[in-house]
């Protein structure tokens, strides 16, 4: 319980840099086909404008909170946000077909990062940047329980978020499956697992990276192909999610090119 509610103080707290109110902001933005994170809507307050808005996020798969005055007030900028704020995303998204695409235009088998349940934007930051430095052709996360494309993202990122592509979907599971069909190989992060340099991690290969309090969740772990695990020989037993998954990362480079 702690945990959600931090990561609900962090999502507020994104609110206040990426943020967009008023009615007549959120319908334009809507048109426009800029991605949006999630709207909040004011409890009891869905018609007229805000009936459309609605209607026209539910189309897009736009994740929509209904929540209380008070809670629009305390987070309002304008303090005029007319029963609806909106989080707009810091770059748009991909396809997944974006990033298989990206891969063969190279010459090479597919490098793919998925993150299953990180909602702290300086794990995903800290991530993105790693990937594009290893150069990994992608990063896919899943529409809830994860922080998207903020502006601290972007920041701790250094500049990343502007060259590794990332999707959002709304099933990673099925995500998954397409994957496999696409002869990419799912690796999953695991206490586990087989030692992660032990395992061949050549050709196409998705890693799944999950949160550090509660890892990779179980329907996603049962549809890996297989499980690695980073030995741990000091007293403490885990690492940050994105030191966990720098190791993996650069595992999948030396394995590419030096073995």
């Amino acid at each position: 319980m702690d945990n959600y509610k931090k990561s609900e103080r962090n999502s507020e707290r994104e609110f206040n840099e990426n943020q967009l109110e008023g009615r007549n902001a959120i319908l334009e933005v809507l048109k426009s086909g800029r991605d949006v994170e999630k709207i909040l809507v004011q409890k009891g307050n869905v018609e007229g404008t805000i009936k459309r808005i609605v209607g026209m996020a539910r189309e897009k798969g736009i994740v929509i909170q209904e929540v209380a005055r008070q809670k629009l007030d305390e987070i309002s900028q304008t303090k005029n946000h007319q029963g609806v704020i909106a989080l707009v995303s810091a770059h748009n998204y991909v396809e997944v077909s974006d990033i298989i695409e990206k891969a063969r235009e190279k010459g090479e088998d597919p490098f793919i990062i998925i993150l299953d349940g990180i909602t702290d934007p300086h794990n995903f930051g800290a991530i993105l940047r790693t990937a594009e430095t290893a150069g990994a052709h992608g990063v896919i996360i899943p529409k809830r329980r994860s922080v998207g494309l903020t502006a601290t993202v972007g920041k701790t990122s250094a500049g990343a978020i502007e060259y590794v592509p990332v999707a959002k979907v709304t099933n990673i599971v099925s995500t998954m499956e397409y994957l496999k069909k696409e002869n990419i190989w799912i690796a999953c992060s695991d206490m586990k697992g087989t030692d992660y340099f032990e395992q061949d991690m050549k050709g196409g290969i998705a890693l799944v990276i999950g949160s550090e309090g509660e890892g990779v969740s179980r329907l996603v772990k049962e549809n890996c192909d297989f499980t690695v695990s980073i030995p741990m020989y000091g007293k403490i037993s885990s690492l940050n999610a994105s030191v966990a998954a720098g190791l993996l990362m650069y595992e999948v480079v030396r394995q590419r090119n030096y073995c």
